[in-house]
């Protein structure tokens, strides 16, 4: 069976770093208990090369910004949105708000079936 990825393009103002890691973990462990296989989020480091798209302008990074890739893995599509119900009506979830944090209606989201991996 093919697993299933959803995965999140945004970008944080590097001095809201250190609060959205800790919303990150927190949401890392709501998407693990629920049965997700695996949850990581990636800051940027090395991006943006001449002669390539740029991950940057795809996120809607402003300066002082900085780009977060993130990604939660599922054993399957019908598992996520089993699992993602579950997250969605978590009062941990819920009462978690990323106002002031970063600007949620910028942030890129998207499932996707797998083309390759195990």
């Amino acid at each position: 069976m093919e697993k299933y990825i959803d995965g999140y393009l945004l970008s944080v103002p590097k001095e809201n770093l250190p609060a959205y890691k800790k919303m990150a973990q927190q949401a890392q462990a709501i998407w693990l208990e629920y049965g997700a296989l695996d949850y990581r989020e990636g800051v940027a480091d090395d991006i943006d090369r001449e002669g390539f798209g740029s991950f940057s302008a795809a996120a809607g990074a402003r300066e002082g910004e900085t780009v977060v890739f993130a990604w939660i893995l599922y054993a399957s599509k019908a598992e996520r949105d089993d699992i993602n119900a579950k997250v969605m009506s978590d009062p941990r979830l819920t009462g978690m708000s990323c106002e002031g944090v970063f600007d949620f209606k910028r942030m890129c989201w998207g499932g996707f079936t797998t083309l390759i991996g195990n």
